[in-house]
């Protein structure tokens, strides 16, 4: 059917045993077709200085280099889950503060809906770190999917 416009669902991918879980699970359940298209979204956390940390330029070189290799490596192993499946994958890797980054990404992107996992953490840590899903489900411009792996 010429003119169908499939859906952008941008996907929060970090590595983590839960982000994984959230790509799986959009993977499996989402009755994706192929208009659809998987925005896989990595954002490098930026480190910020503190007692001790001399970020010299060579420091800062080899630390760049070992978050472009992590997120490559984030990037390689979410194509992998998304390998079977007849969906359009797009990959990209923004810098920043992982809330806001995933927020700009869906106007950037025009995302339709954002999947996003849950690290499950309790109140006590969530207060002090943040809860980046929360976050998302209180500032996204979409509608949020949070998956959270059974345990």
């Amino acid at each position: 059917m010429e003119g169908v416009k499939g859906r952008r669902i941008l996907v929060a991918v970090d590595g983590s045993e839960q982000s994984r879980y959230a790509l799986k699970w959009a993977v499996d359940n989402l009755h994706l077709s192929s208009s659809d298209t998987l925005v896989l979204c990595h954002v490098e956390s930026i480190p910020v200085g503190g007692p001790g940390l001399v970020l010299t330029p060579q420091v800062a070189v080899a630390l760049q280099k070992y978050m472009d290799r992590v997120a490559e490596d984030v990037m390689k192993k979410s194509r992998e889950l998304c390998s079977e499946s007849q969906v359009k994958v797009e990959e990209k890797i923004l810098s920043g503060d992982a809330r806001d980054g995933l927020c700009e990404a869906v106007k950037k992107f025009e995302a339709d809906f954002l999947v996003i996992g849950s690290h499950g953490y309790g109140i006590i840590k969530r207060a002090v770190v943040g809860s980046v899903s929360d976050y998302c489900a209180h500032h996204a411009e979409c509608p949020i999917l949070i998956v959270k792996k059974p345990h």
